[in-house]
């Protein structure tokens, strides 16, 4: 499967209309359709999708599919992930991450590196995840995040996933730093909410970057500027208002 990258582009002659696949690296607070919209606009083909939804506070690799291409999604979305980030101990939020306020605080001064490490290894290989109600998993049509907004809680199923790697590559309390690989479907701060639950003093996911979907990695993908400017060098391509 091969993709559009910075370091090919002196190597390929793009047909977005017959189809390519685009890597690109999600700003913070930018949406995956909002990546969706920017190439549309760029290369001027109306059939574009993304392969994987990536929160608005995460950043990293969002792939881009055009034209024929986009029948390809559903290949990539099964790639394994891999992201980075941060945990933050002892606060909680309604959300798992930035996004809410904190609804709890407990003291995490007593956790130690050990306890950090054991916790840990409880997430590894095959687990069971509830999804979080601020998601876009349906519940009669509508997405869960909408039922979260009215404050109100939908019955849900727990769901497996795998996580094949999970390093802690720094301790400084209350940040935890990570590097997981992982199945399709996984919540990353749906880990970080049960991994504080393990430790007894509540955690949310502070920071996420996603690095890797199968073998495309995010230090090869364009910033949306950047893959702009690639179309405009390198390509002939009409402009969509």
């Amino acid at each position: 499967m091969k993709a559009i990258a910075k370091n090919t582009i002196t190597e390929i002659d793009p047909d977005f209309v017959a189809g390519e696949i685009i890597l690109i690296d999600k700003a913070f607070r930018k949406s995956s359709f909002d990546c969706v919209y920017k190439v549309r606009k760029t290369v001027g083909v109306k059939k574009v999708g993304h392969a994987g939804t990536l929160d608005p506070n995460a950043t990293g690799l969002v792939i881009v599919c055009t034209g024929r291409k986009t029948k390809e999604i559903s290949l990539v979305q099964d790639l394994a992930k891999t992201y980075t980030g941060i945990f933050t101990l002892g606060k909680t939020t309604s959300s798992f991450d930035g996004e809410s306020k904190f609804d709890s605080e407990k003291s995490y001064g007593h956790i130690s590196e050990e306890q950090i490490l054991k916790t840990r290894d409880l997430f590894v290989g095959n687990i069971l995840q509830m999804p979080p109600m601020f998601s876009a998993i349906k519940h009669n049509g509508q997405p869960l995040y909408k039922f979260a907004r009215k404050g109100k809680e939908v019955e849900r199923e727990a769901r497996e996933v795998i996580v094949t790697k999970f390093e802690i590559t720094k301790i400084n309390l209350p940040d935890i730093h990570f590097e997981i690989s992982c199945s399709k479907g996984t919540y990353i701060r749906v880990i970080a909410h049960d991994f504080g639950q393990k430790l007894g003093c509540g955690a949310y996911l502070k920071e996420l970057r996603r690095t890797q979907i199968g073998e495309f990695k995010v230090e090869d993908a364009f910033t949306l500027d950047e893959f702009k400017e690639f179309a405009q060098n390198y390509c002939l391509v009409p402009q969509l208002n």
